[in-house]
């Protein structure tokens, strides 16, 4: 047994998390704690393993299939009944009855489950396990203690502990056993706003007597918002519950406890008379973390992720790369970079630039950003004179450049040759000489990456697109008609790796066997490049095993999410692409790929012929029809090379990756390191400090491992505030038909179909005529683009990736669907309007 009073952080392994935090609660100055005591983790423990027929139960549920639902209900079931039938030992009895004459053996108690799992910082098992009330008497508590022990085997808190990797034998529980506290009033504090997530307010619930019924949900409660020592809203039906001065004096204990954690937390608590009691206090996993300042400044973080087509967390080194590459200052939130933009907004040409750049690329950014500027209340007003230079640049370098498709040509070979130079130097380097290398490398790569006569193409492409689609609308009255005109344009290295994967289609498919092994290949859910060496047996798979490979030679350093160096290559895992090579080889015919290309091409040029013709009718039409002409050129050819940098850099993070994971191989073998992949758990400096001392920080590397796996439940907001409030923007869309899922118009046209939902391209299977749906693409999933018949997106904008890539390849296309992977089912009939900007569920 272990009184509150001998209990803190460090005994979470005796006492579980309940039990833990209720020992730093009593510990707090000011906090009333009722007293209490913890049956530890050794006492069940003890009684598990002496019990031979629960060892057998549990030996039984570790077989059980993750997604055996039955089987888990029923041999969760056979090991609680196991436990709750068990004797206690006599010595353990006699310790209980201790502790409660202690307490004074008389009254009401609560006894509460605290398994070593729960209310942790990345994961709350909260309402897992089992709590009761009114508990009276040393037999009671006794039975009470072995029904919370078995508590942690219910069909939820098994099923939960399976879906995030926690193992059922190592997880223990732990027992608070508490006086009861009968109170006038009780309920819940979240001392961060539990909706916007902004950590200035928080909001108190409360019931008359026992707070129990407003925990499980049965009944719903007064509501006080309280932000800067003052209640701002209250919702209560008759006479309040609180005061206000008590639910601002609750708050200002909230932020005591909420101090002392160091992070956000969700309270419970009574009221007796005058005096608040608190029950517990458990971290509020929920939100998203805030970037880390040193300064008492509002900031207005904008997600870069959400800009590069990569929401998924990203693990240290990627981050820490990706600063090395970016000019610009980004703050880190987690597993994810943020932009501050509030010195831009706080004067009016700044916010007029900004708003106006990022209101072309992603709607919902600039209406988050304009419902600030209209609040008032986050961002400081400043004199134009008063700008700071930072954050997002201007809209561009000048676009002066000529209009000559050599200038493409001549960029492209430029970085040919730099990476080509790279993959040269770098062979035979490890050690310090390694690191020091890519530090050093990193700046060509910058070089090339923004060179200003490549951002001036890039512009000059953009803003020609923009140019048409703003002019023909207002002469002719048809939308985005530059989507028609981008279609196969030259050079562009997206378009051009998706029609690729059709000619190595075309290879593969006159071989029947190959074709089937293929197939298993996916059946049996099989990774890595093994099978490209089984192929070499079968009638064409020499053929077939030398197309993949001439593909992986172009293209293999590309996967989704590429901006983070850590995640696997398609050359590090080609049975990624199994599945969208056989897609091909079913759905098309020989010579698809040059087909594609040649169509597209046909008509963007009829579009033009079109347009011109149509233009030349109107008042000054010749001088429309020759301006319009010059755009298109433009677009022709500058279009194709946005999608160019990337590529060039992506290499080039290839390049880098293969010589770190061989210097992490060195690692491991000289006892540095346990896994290779410990490396991605670093940041580039801290890497360059291993490599030189040989020493690393393991306990490092293991928080790390489990701060990201944190990570990955989050879902990163566009805008976030220094407070820590996520703001939403919406779509102001008034032509949409009720029901409608609205987005982004990114690609004109409108195509009807069944969605296929996909959240792992290695996962898809795709027939001629669906639309894809997904949470967002990057260039890795061009390849899935040929077979669709439309797209829908969460995330993107006008001029990212797939937007690009849809129009060239003349899919109707709407991106930034919130919640699209949730809201539109696999299978369903879909009408996606490219051309207005929604979505239609047809059934």
């Amino acid at each position: 047994m272990m009184g509150f009073e001998r209990i803190d952080a460090t005994n979470l392994a005796d006492v579980g998390g309940k039990g833990a935090h209720l020992g730093e609660l009593s510990r707090i100055d000011g906090i009333q704690v009722p007293d209490g005591f913890c049956v530890t983790t050794d006492a069940f423990h003890r009684v598990v393993s002496e019990t031979p027929s629960i060892d057998t139960h549990l030996d039984l549920l570790s077989r059980v299939e993750a997604d055996d639902q039955a089987a888990i209900r029923a041999r969760s079931a056979d090991v609680r009944s196991a436990i709750e039938g068990v004797a206690m030992p006599d010595d353990l009895v006699a310790e209980i009855r201790e502790s409660l004459v202690r307490l004074g053996e008389q009254g009401s108690y609560a006894v509460r489950s605290s398994a070593t799992a729960e209310d942790l910082p990345g994961a709350s098992f909260a309402g897992q396990q089992d709590s009761y009330l009114n508990v009276v008497g040393l037999e009671e508590i006794l039975r009470h203690v072995r029904r919370c022990w078995a508590s942690l085997f219910t069909e939820r808190a098994v099923t939960y502990r399976r879906r995030n990797g926690f193992d059922d034998r190592k997880v223990r529980m732990a027992v608070v056993v508490q006086r009861m506290v009968f109170p006038d009033a009780a309920g819940i504090l979240f001392t961060a706003d539990p909706v916007t997530s902004n950590r200035k307010i928080a909001t108190v619930e409360a019931v008359r007597g026992l707070g129990e019924a407003l925990v499980s949900g049965r009944v719903s409660g007064d509501a006080y918002t309280v932000r800067d020592d003052r209640v701002v809203s209250r919702a209560a039906v008759g006479t309040p519950v609180l005061t206000d001065a008590q639910a601002v004096r609750l708050v200002r204990l909230g932020r005591r406890i909420e101090a002392h954690f160091g992070r956000p937390q969700d309270i419970e608590w009574c009221l007796t008379g005058d005096d608040f009691h608190i029950v517990q206090s458990r971290a509020i996993t929920t939100l998203f973390p805030v970037p880390v300042t040193d300064d008492q400044e509002n900031h207005v973080y904008v997600s870069v992720g959400h800009q590069q087509m990569m929401t998924d967390a990203m693990k240290p080194l990627g981050l820490s790369l990706w600063q090395l590459t970016t000019p610009q200052p980004m703050h880190e939130a987690g597993g994810w970079l943020f932009v501050d933009v509030a010195p831009i907004l706080a004067t009016a040409a700044g916010r007029e630039r900004l708003v106006g750049t990022l209101g072309r690329s992603d709607p919902l950014i600039r209406d988050a950003l304009q419902t600030l500027l209209d609040r008032g209340d986050v961002i400081r007003t400043l004199p134009d004179e008063a700008a700071k230079p930072t954050g997002p640049a201007p809209d561009g370098a000048p676009t002066t450049v000529e209009t000559d498709p050599g200038i493409v040509t001549r960029l492209i070979g430029n970085t040919e040759v730099s990476v080509a130079a790279l993959r040269q130097e770098i062979r035979g380097l490890s050690g310090p000489a390694l690191l020091d290398f890519i530090l050093a490398d990193i700046a060509e790569l910058k070089r090339l990456l923004f060179d200003p006569v490549g951002l001036q193409v890039i512009m000059a492409g953009m803003e020609a697109t923009w140019w048409l689609n703003d002019h023909i609308e207002a002469w002719l009255g048809e939308k985005n008609a530059a989507d028609v005109l981008a279609q196969s344009v030259p050079h562009n290295v997206t378009s051009e790796m998706g029609l690729a994967l059709l000619d190595v289609a075309d290879v593969i498919r006159p071989y029947a066997e190959v074709v089937a092994f293929l197939q298993r290949v996916v059946d049996e859910g099989r990774e890595g490049d093994g099978f490209l060496g089984e192929l070499a047996g079968l009638p064409g798979g020499q053929e077939a095993r030398d197309a993949i490979r001439g593909y992986l030679d172009a293209y293999g350093m590309r996967c989704a999410g590429e901006i983070d160096i850590t995640r696997t290559r398609w050359s590090e895992n080609p049975a990624a692409l199994v599945p969208t090579i056989l897609g091909n080889v079913r759905n098309f015919e020989p010579g698809a790929g040059k087909r594609r290309f040649e169509q597209g091409r046909q008509e963007s040029l009829r579009k033009e012929r079109d347009l011109l013709t149509r233009l030349r009718a109107l008042p000054d039409g010749e001088r429309k029809a020759e301006e319009t002409k010059r755009m298109i050129d433009r677009v022709r050819a500058f279009a194709g090379y946005r999608e160019y940098p990337k590529y060039g850099m992506v290499s080039r993070y290839f390049v880098y990756k293969q010589a770190l994971l061989r210097e992490a191989e060195r690692l491991v073998r000289s006892g540095v390191l346990r896994e290779t992949d410990d490396i991605f758990f670093l940041r580039f400096e801290e890497l360059r400090d291993v490599v030189r001392t040989g020493h690393v920080d393991a306990e490092l590397i293991l928080e790390r491992r489990a701060a990201f796996r944190s990570y990955e439940a989050l879902t990163p907001p566009r805008v976030l505030t220094s407070d820590g409030e996520v703001v939403t923007g919406r779509y102001r869309h008034d032509d949409a038909p009720p029901g409608a899922l609205v987005g982004l118009p990114v690609s004109a046209g409108t195509v009807e179909g069944r969605a296929r939902v996909v959240v792992d391209m290695a996962q898809a299977d795709l027939d001629a005529g669906d639309i894809l749906v997904t949470a967002y693409t990057d260039p890795s999933w061009t390849p899935l683009f040929v077979a669709a018949a439309g797209l829908v997106t969460e995330v993107g904008g006008l001029m990212t990736h797939g937007a690009v890539i849809a129009r060239e390849y003349g899919l109707p296309a709407v991106v930034g669907v919130a919640q699209a992977t949730r809201l539109i089912r696999d299978g369903q009939r879909i009408r996606v309007h490219g051309t207005d900007g929604y979505v239609e569920i047809l059934g």
